[in-house]
């Protein structure tokens, strides 16, 4: 056990983590494409949803 965290702490040194912007920049980008893929399958679903309104 003791040389699992051993070996866990050594690799964790190798990590390149990224820049305080580049998070920032990445969690902007994460937001803006599940809205925008929020929007497009609510679209879609509206207009299934109308569609079997005029179905039915």
């Amino acid at each position: 056990m003791f040389n699992y965290f051993k070996e866990v702490r050594a690799e964790m040194k190798h990590v390149s983590w990224p820049s305080y912007r580049q998070t920032i920049t990445y969690t902007i980008v994460v937001i803006a494409v599940s809205l925008a893929t929020a929007v497009y399958l609510g679209l879609w679903d509206y207009l299934f949803a109308e569609l079997v309104k005029l179905i039915i």
